[in-house]
């Protein structure tokens, strides 16, 4: 794994303390938070779903035809279990039979966002409640996503037809969230090839979308006939030499959960690199711009990498030994990020608003979503929130 400078962090006074709220705060805001996604249950039901973006700060109702459409299944199995209320887990277990038939009949799945899609969806059902068609769909996925893999390279290709020649051999950061479907495939059938791609890809990631810097490329191209690494670019970033910050909390959230299952200690020190160069861009509010070539001025601001980011460091802390100081910076942190969203960020209805956080941003350079709610975005709030609230068991 390719050495990468440790920037350490550089204000550690702001990572000391958690913030000042109380057990209400967090309660006041759970109860927003759910409060949305119950009002919401009545717009997005029946096959309907919201869309990536938000449009004049309300979503959408759109077909289960993008990658975000299981964000908001998993916030109706997070509500579920903040709240204890049935009528989110019977809306949540309705749309495991729309992907089952999303996946049977091919309906845009040419993407490594079957992780996403399938482990929100299908992985958290079988995961709560246990059931089984839920897990045979999430293999079903599983094996899908084996397709996109590249043995030569050790790679799982991230947008469009195999054959495509401007997509084929581009993984992209944000695949590291996408991984947990095969790992938790493995455990489920004793087929170690899952694992093995899962960790392949995790390797090539390191060794090609991390700089030395701790900071990261959005996307790497790959030649699939011989392996070999060729360039690094952006999508959705400020340009290909900039640090994207959605790109950036999907890498400390996805090493890891990736440390989760392949327990190498390596990731974890990866992750904490990523995790400070983040830190140290992000604003007094807590919340980062939406690429991290910004850190003051006019840019928009991207509460849905924060969410991210946050759930990200409450998930590499776990790992950490409780008398290693990073621990408790990354908890802190975290948590100040939570009640900066939860006190700044929340919509709360406001102005007709359907979305639980504003000031997000899905792509600046395409001018999409851009200060407008995610609904990935949402998803991890509500997350973030439960991992603040509940001893919660991820689903991925």
């Amino acid at each position: 794994m390719k050495e990468i400078c440790d920037e350490g962090l550089v204000f550690p006074d702001r990572y000391v303390s958690w913030p000042d709220v109380d057990d209400a705060f967090w309660h006041r805001a759970v109860e927003s938070a759910v409060g949305q996604v119950q009002v919401n249950t009545g717009l997005f039901r029946d096959g309907l779903y919201p869309a990536p973006a938000s449009l004049d700060q309300r979503y959408p109702a759109i077909g289960n035809t993008e990658w975000t459409s299981s964000f908001w299944t998993g916030m109706l199995w997070l509500s579920y279990e903040l709240s204890g209320r049935s009528p989110f887990r019977e809306a949540a277990l309705a749309q495991i039979a729309d992907f089952k038939r999303r996946l049977d009949r091919r309906i845009a799945v040419e993407t490594h966002d079957l992780g996403f899609l399938y482990t929100l969806s299908c992985v958290a059902a079988w995961r709560v409640t246990g059931d089984e068609k839920a897990r045979r769909t999430a293999l079903d996925a599983a094996n899908l996503l084996m397709g996109r893999y590249y043995e030569r390279a050790g790679i799982i290709q991230a947008w469009g037809n195999l054959d495509d020649p401007n997509q084929r051999g581009r993984i992209i950061i944000d695949c590291a969230m996408n991984l947990p479907l095969l790992f938790w495939a493995t455990e489920q059938t004793g087929d170690p090839r899952y694992r093995e791609a899962a960790a392949r890809h995790l390797s090539a990631a390191n060794e090609h979308l991390l700089r030395e810097d701790g900071s990261s490329y959005h996307t790497y191209h790959f030649d699939t006939k011989n392996g070999t690494g060729l360039r690094g670019s952006t999508a959705q970033g400020s340009s290909d030499s900039s640090c994207w910050a959605r790109g950036q909390a999907w890498g400390i959230y996805g090493l890891s959960l990736g440390f989760r299952y392949l327990r190498n200690p390596e990731l974890l020190e990866v992750a904490s690199r990523l995790a400070h160069y983040f830190l140290n861009r992000t604003p007094e509010d807590w919340v980062c711009y939406w690429d991290l070539s910004f850190t003051h001025g006019s840019e928009e601001r991207d509460s849905s990498a924060a969410a991210i980011a946050a759930c990200g460091l409450l998930e590499l802390a776990c790992h950490l030994p409780a008398a290693d100081r990073r621990r408790r910076q990354y908890e802190n942190a975290a948590a100040n990020i939570g009640a900066s969203l939860a006190s700044k960020y929340a919509a709360q209805g406001e102005k007709g608003a359907n979305g639980l956080l504003k000031h997000a941003v899905y792509s600046k350079p395409a001018n999409e979503g851009v200060d407008e709610s995610c609904v990935w975005g949402d998803y991890f709030y509500l997350e973030l929130l439960a991992r603040l609230q509940l001893s919660w068991k991820p689903y991925w």
